[in-house]
């Protein structure tokens, strides 16, 4: 999906061409591409036999569906418990802290 997000529009065939290495076969790739149709993730125009996919499922809200299922399944639906635990456990900067600290006053 990032690279759909980045490209806009794609052939498996550039998808894979943006991919890191070690790359995926096309067949694997495609497969992907076409669950995620099937999923309603992505839509694709057809030339023939071949289709150029592109991203139905915006970024932001795939991002806020993300993020609420991993508030929800890991930190008991509260988001400070999230925070605490990057606070904790990524051993954030006092720079990265006061960071949060300042987003959190600007949100109240």
């Amino acid at each position: 999906m990032r690279i759909l997000w980045d490209l806009r529009k794609a052939f498996v065939k550039e998808i894979i061409e943006q991919m890191s290495e070690p790359k995926a076969p096309y067949n694997t790739v495609s497969s992907v591409v076409r669950k995620l149709e099937t999923m309603g993730m992505v839509g694709y125009e057809a030339f023939g036999k071949t289709h150029r996919y592109y991203p139905i499922l915006e970024k932001e809200n795939y991002r806020k569906a993300s993020f609420s299922s991993l508030i929800s399944n890991y930190f008991g639906g509260s988001p400070a418990q999230l925070l605490s635990y990057f606070v904790k456990e990524e051993k954030l900067s006092q720079q990265e802290i006061e960071q949060l600290l300042n987003e959190l006053k600007s949100q109240q």
